[in-house]
């Protein structure tokens, strides 16, 4: 098995993620010309990205390698410009180079859920709904969503995780038939949380285990892929209620900017809605068939 990614940290990420960006754009993509040298590097040169963005070579090989510099935005707007960062990469490459401020043990405080905020994820009978914290931690989530994915709360509390669920769970690619495309988009939520909080001293745990025991996980990780995620469609196939296509949407309470709900919603009347009601136990399964068909 190859050897483990180095676990996450301020420079490390922040060297790591402009090197795989820089990698992925050719010379004709940046509106170079790739000239008539051998090229001995995948992607743009460092040189190339500093003449693009404005700056010295110096600077930029200083900032890719991660070195502590005062950069501007400025500064930063035009290396993301260079490197044609959509908006989540642009936001990202500004976190990474932020400086982080901690709690002298490096410890994130732990998060909790509002009573009243758990009273309303409850009362959702037929909408799958679920909390989730730092490190796609599954912090509550309400009887259809368990039924939907696994019940969380049956599992032991460093385990309620989305990310463990999606790469640990053997039962998770069955009930997912698009799971890479989810799992993928986990490893770029778990990207992002770390170019926000690159002192919390739980994701190198984490990232280190996924790593150890995922070899899809540790190639992606690798990728250095970040998305914003917070709408789209998922696809479920579920051994009692059948085939549904769901809308996600998540948004932060307001209060708990730290927290993400996510709602999982079907067309009213569709075939998934009626999954859906089955799955709540308002409607028997229909014997021997599909709800999708």
């Amino acid at each position: 098995m190859s050897s483990r990614p180095p676990v996450p940290d301020g420079n490390c990420e922040l060297r790591q993620f402009l090197r795989a960006r820089r990698a992925r754009l050719t010379p004709q993509e940046a509106g170079l010309s790739p000239g008539p040298r051998i090229r001995r590097v995948q992607g743009l040169r460092r040189e190339e990205v500093a003449r693009l963005a404005g700056v010295s070579v110096d600077y930029y090989v200083r900032l890719e390698r991660g070195r502590p510099l005062n950069v501007s935005d400025s500064v930063l707007d035009a290396v993301a410009r260079a490197l044609r960062l959509d908006p989540a990469e642009h936001a990202h490459l500004h976190a990474l180079t932020r400086r982080q401020h901690s709690r002298r043990d490096g410890a994130v405080p732990p998060q909790r859920v509002r009573p009243s905020l758990r009273l309303v994820l409850d009362r959702l009978d037929d909408v799958p709904a679920l909390i989730l914290g730092h490190r796609t931690d599954v912090l509550a989530a309400n009887r259809p969503a368990r039924l939907l994915f696994t019940d969380f709360d049956a599992r032991p509390a460093r385990e309620r995780n989305m990310a463990r669920y999606l790469f640990l769970d053997p039962e998770a690619p069955a009930r997912l038939p698009d799971w890479e495309e989810a799992a993928r988009r986990v490893v770029a939520a778990l990207h992002l949380y770390t170019g926000r909080h690159r002192t919390d001293p739980a994701l190198p745990a984490l990232i280190g285990e996924l790593s150890a025991r995922s070899d899809d996980f540790r190639r992606w990780w690798a990728r250095h892929e970040v998305a914003s995620c917070a709408h789209g469609r998922v696809r479920f196939r579920h051994p009692l209620a059948g085939d549904l296509t769901l809308s996600h949407e998540s948004f932060a309470p307001a209060d708990d900017p730290g927290l993400s709900f996510v709602l999982l919603t079907a067309e009213p009347g569709s075939p998934s809605h009626r999954a859906l009601r089955i799955l709540a136990g308002s409607l028997p399964p229909a014997p021997g068939s599909s709800p999708e068909g």
